[in-house]
């Protein structure tokens, strides 16, 4: 089995709906870890890979929303709620909070299957920019506390002229600088740097932070 081979986590109180829920997915050839309760899902080894949450709305202890709201400060997987007893607010709540489904007990399979191939997409997608930004952080972190200063004079079109004069120093050594700066993030031209720059939230000379 691949170490990055999708997986999908179940939350959900009745074992006898996990299991059945296990029995699906493996079928279609899906990884699948079941729990049956937010605390046992929250102290369990992930791992890193794709992956999405189905999870039923009510549940002993923290319910379903309660957990949608406490993963929401993490990199969490997509969810898909499932409940037997669902309610407008609840389906509202849970949507605004960004669930890609809410499926009422019964449900058809082809639309929990549905559910969860978009779900893994948008995690794949996820993953893939987290993981872009870590090493725009970790290249950006290679910058000198000087580079860091004259890097967004650079992306905001500043000349070396007029950035040495704002800094203090030569118009030689802002081109020195910007010429590191464009090795050390690995930038082939300005627009890219911009770019990089832009995801990094770095502000423009005298803009408020």
């Amino acid at each position: 089995m691949m170490p990055d081979q999708p997986i999908v986590f179940v939350v959900d109180d009745d074992l006898s709906v996990r299991e059945a829920l296990c029995s699906l997915l493996e079928s279609v050839g899906l990884r699948v870890a079941a729990f049956g309760s937010a605390q046992e899902f929250l102290s369990a080894e992930k791992p890193d890979a794709p992956a999405c949450l189905i999870l039923d709305l009510n549940l002993p202890g923290t319910n379903g929303l309660e957990l949608q709201k406490e993963l929401a400060a993490q990199a969490a997987p997509p969810i898909v709620f499932i409940t037997g007893h669902g309610d407008i607010p609840s389906t509202v709540q849970a949507m605004k909070a960004g669930a890609i489904e809410f499926l009422s007990k019964p449900f058809r399979e082809q639309d929990l299957l549905q559910a969860i191939e978009a779900a893994l997409a948008l995690d794949r997608i996820a993953r893939t920019e987290r993981s872009e930004l870590e090493q725009l952080q970790k290249q950006y972190n290679l910058l000198t506390p000087r580079e860091r200063e004259v890097l967004p004079f650079v992306v905001a079109g500043f000349a070396n002229k007029q950035t040495a004069g704002d800094l203090g120093t030569s118009e030689v050594t802002i081109g020195v600088h910007r010429g590191q700066i464009m090795r050390k993030m690995g930038a082939r031209s300005l627009a890219e740097l911009v770019r990089m720059a832009d995801r990094l939230r770095i502000q423009a000379p005298g803009l408020p932070k």
